[in-house]
Formats: structure tokens, C-alpha cells, sequence
């Protein structure tokens, strides 16, 4: 399949191309700049020259692909409604160079947009309303009626890996510069996670086969407690670990605040049997005791 991928030069995105062409497919992955150019053209990769806001661009090379894997978003969190609204634009222009072809186009979600609650959320779970990037999820899911085989895979807070530059990087950021680890409060809340190379072999099987209208779950720790992700943050930087009171979270933690405090824990059942996904790297807490994480030239935070 000749396939159009964009977000194809970041840390997921770059592991979905490798995915991809290792099982033989054409990748033609979208590069905003000469940097983003060079990383794909190096993973072997096609480049096609524009942006989310282009939309001619991602016109033309998704009329031109058998299937499109849309993983770029502007992660801009001053000027995040815009960016949820670059997102539908794209979503929508993406879904009408596939309309009426039976063609896959396979977006990324998160498992953050779900609610709160003891029990794992399941595919079966909608995204909360309110939720900014829900009616992503929705218009995709929708696109089947335009004769599309549509599919979101839910991505977990924690997709981790050499090379991360997302949440846990930022927690350990956070902890250098504060000289304690912290949770908050007691710390008993959970973070699904899993590798990034488990997620993108997801996306090629969600490609490749899964179902118009298919929810999946990139999960595989259904929820690790932020307390156990705090004490192996402490232990590896030798700084005390603390439970920050709940009112003081902001003030500790900044932005990242509300999502370390989340409790959204995740199965990913139906996802593995649909599509015989099985995990097979290391999971989070083994991932962060191989000690790259704690490599300050190795990451910083560039969500």
C-alpha cells in the first residue's frame, strides 16, 4: 500500500513509518520544514512538503495514497482551541480525498478524553463531551458513511521509548529542578502506558485490517500509580518523594498538573483480539529502570 502519514518525523510517527515500511508499504510522510524533511527522508521514506494548515497538500497525498494514518496534531497548549479546530480541517479534508474508496484513514486519539472511573475504560466507552478533541474522534468514526473504513486508536497519557519527549520526561524536568519527586496526593491514581513500537505496529494493523467504525486501545499497562512512576523518578535522582496536596498540584506541577492527577485507567481486550495485537516490549516501569530516561542530554520537554 502506498500510504500517507502525517506527525511522520515525531516520536510516534517516526516508529509508524519504520512499522510500515518494514512490512513493505510505500510511505510518503508530510514534512513541514527541512528538518522534518531530513527525518523522514533518513527513515526511508517519501516526503511531501506542507503542513496541517495546507490543505491542497494534504489534498493531493491522500487522493494519491491507498490509505492515510493522520498522527499530527499543533500541540500548542496556549492556543489549543485553534489547534483542535486545524485538526477537524484536516480530518474533514483527509476524509474527502478518501470519500465513497473503501480506503483506511486511521487517526490518533487519546484515552485522556474518557472519564474517570474505578473500573478500565473498554473501546466501548465514548469520549466525554466536553472533552476539546472528542468531535475528532466523532467526525472520523462518522466518515464511514462515506463509504470510508474509518478507525481512532486511543493513545494512553504515557506512550514512552528512547527519544520521549512527553509527560514523564516533563515529571522528571519538574523534579530536577524542585529537588523532590512528587504525586499528588497519595498518589493512587493510574496512568495506562505502553511502548512506542508496540502502538505503531497498532496503527499498521488498524491500516491494514481493522473495521470501518473501529475504536482501539493502545494500552498495554492498564494503570500504573503515579506514585510507583514518582518513587522510580526519586530513587533514580536520588531526591526524596513527596505528595503534593491536591490544591498546591498547579503550583508544583504547572500545566502537566491536571493530567498527573487523572485517574484513567484502560483495557485494550477487545482491541487485542480484534486484531491479535499482542505487546511485546518492555513496559513503563521496566522502560524507566533502563535508566535512559534520567540521560539529561537525551530529552527535554517539547510536547
Amino acid at each position: 500500500m502506498r500510504v500517507f502519514v502525517t506527525g511522520a518525523s515525531g516520536f510516534i510517527g517516526s516508529a509508524v513509518v519504520r512499522e510500515l515500511l518494514g512490512a513493505g508499504h510505500h510511505v510518503v510522510g508530510l514534512a513541514r520544514s527541512d528538518e522534518s524533511a531530513a527525518t523522514i527522508e533518513n527513515l526511508g521514506a517519501e516526503v511531501h512538503r506542507g503542513n496541517l494548515t495546507d490543505l491542497d497538500a494534504l489534498r493531493n497525498a491522500a487522493s494519491a495514497s491507498d490509505g492515510v494514518i493522520h498522527l499530527g496534531f499543533v500541540h500548542d497548549f496556549n492556543q489549543y482551541v485553534d489547534s483542535v479546530r486545524v485538526d477537524l480541517d484536516a480530518i474533514e479534508t483527509l476524509g474527502g480525498a478518501l470519500d465513497g474508496s473503501d480506503r483506511p484513514l486511521v487517526i490518533a486519539s487519546g484515552i485522556a478524553a474518557l472519564r474517570e472511573g474505578d473500573a478500565p475504560a473498554t473501546e466501548h466507552d465514548p469520549p466525554a463531551p466536553a472533552f476539546p478533541r472528542a468531535p475528532a474522534a466523532q467526525r472520523t468514526i462518522s466518515l464511514a458513511e462515506r463509504g470510508i473504513r474509518s478507525s481512532v486508536v486511543r493513545l494512553p497519557p504515557t506512550v514512552h521509548g528512547e527519544g520521549d519527549h512527553g509527560f514523564v520526561p516533563t515529571l522528571i524536568d519538574i523534579a530536577r529542578a524542585k529537588g523532590v519527586s512528587g504525586h499528588v496526593g497519595d498518589g493512587a491514581n493510574r496512568w495506562p502506558a505502553v511502548h512506542r513500537l508496540d502502538a505503531a505496529r497498532l496503527f499498521r494493523l488498524a491500516l491494514e485490517n481493522a473495521p470501518a467504525r473501529s475504536v482501539l486501545h493502545a494500552i498495554d499497562d492498564e494503570g500504573v500509580p503515579t506514585r510507583t512512576i514518582a518513587d522510580v523518578i526519586g530513587r533514580h535522582l536520588q531526591v526524596p518523594v513527596v505528595a503534593i496536596d491536591p490544591s498546591d498540584a498547579t503550583n508544583h506541577f504547572g500545566w502537566i498538573a491536571t493530567f498527573f492527577a487523572s485517574d484513567v485507567p484502560a483495557s485494550s481486550l477487545i482491541t487485542r483480539e480484534l486484531l491479535d495485537w499482542h505487546p511485546t516490549q518492555p513496559r513503563l516501569i521496566d522502560d524507566l529502570e533502563k535508566g535512559h530516561y534520567f540521560d539529561e542530554t537525551s530529552f527535554g520537554i517539547a510536547l
